[in-house]
Formats: C-alpha cells, structure tokens, sequence
C-alpha cells in the first residue's frame, strides 16, 4: 500500500469480485472516520481482469486500514471473519444495521449481519458485551438468553433482562 502521507505497517486485504470500489464506498458513506484513501489500476492484464481495471482500493473504515483486492469470484466471504462494531446506544445500532441490512445485506441472529458484499458484521451495543461480562453469573446468563432470541440487539430487552 503506497498511501502518499501515511506508511502503514498492516492492513486487512479483503478479496472482492470486482466491486471493491463500490465496497470501499459503501463503508466510508456507513461508517464515521472512515474514507476511501486511493485507487490503484491494474498496470497490466491480469486473471480476473484487464489493463486499467481498478485493482485495488486502500480504504479506512473506523479509523481502520483495509485494502480491497478485485481478485475475482475464486474467493467468497463467509462467517469465519467477521467485524464488529461496538455502538453506544439503540439509535447508533440501529442506524448501522439499517445501512448494511437495507442495502442489499441480510440479518442473522445475536446481531450479525452481512452486506451486499457477503462481509459479516456484527452491530454490538456496548450494553451487551458488558451483560454478558457482568459479574453476577445469572444476569449475565438472562442477557445471554435474552440475546440469542434476537437479530438486531435490543438494548432495551438486554437491559431489562439484566435486571430480572
């Protein structure tokens, strides 16, 4: 990656079959601090593509680095890999399920999701992962119950479960 004011020393490369751009777009339109950096075009022909077809797309989404690669339909996504994204309260959760799940995504359970792309997310509250860590053993088990009832997590469920 050859950002021209920024070296980096890692980044997460995700194959796409070419729409990276429209990828790295989406993210960047979803997502605050996120950005696309640059657009690199293949300098030559290549197995999925031809000379002068974007090749690779160096984008940030929540602050994070990414290069998109236009490999082609060899590699898909699945589950295996997934991001998740801490949100601070239900208009926050809602909003990123929405973008993703709306725009050609589909929902799963416990507040995954995937986008257009085939890239999994997963939208969770804070208020979650902190249920799900809370001390008390049997809160922490009625927030977890609580949650495996759901797709888009539901704060105000989470909450009330917590409490009893």
């Amino acid at each position: 990656m050859s950002s021209a004011n920024t070296t980096r020393n890692i980044a997460v490369c995700l194959w796409f079959d070419g729409n990276a751009e429209q990828a790295a777009s989406f993210y960047a339109s979803t997502f605050p601090d996120s950005r696309v950096d640059a657009v690199h075009r293949a300098p030559g022909d290549y197995p999925s593509g031809k000379q002068g077809d974007v090749l690779t797309v160096e984008f940030t989404v929540l602050g994070m680095p990414f290069l998109g690669l236009n490999g082609g339909p060899t590699f898909k996504f699945d589950e295996a890999v997934s991001f998740q994204v801490y949100t601070r309260d239900q208009a926050e959760t809602d909003r990123y399920w929405n973008a993703i799940v709306g725009n050609g995504g589909s929902e799963s359970q416990c507040g995954w999701c995937k986008d257009r792309f085939g890239l999994s997310w997963q939208i969770t509250p804070q208020v979650l992962m902190d249920a799900l860590t809370d001390p008390d053993p049997a809160a922490a088990k009625r927030a977890f119950d609580a949650m495996m009832t759901m797709q888009k997590i539901d704060i105000a469920t989470i909450e009330a479960a917590l409490r009893g």
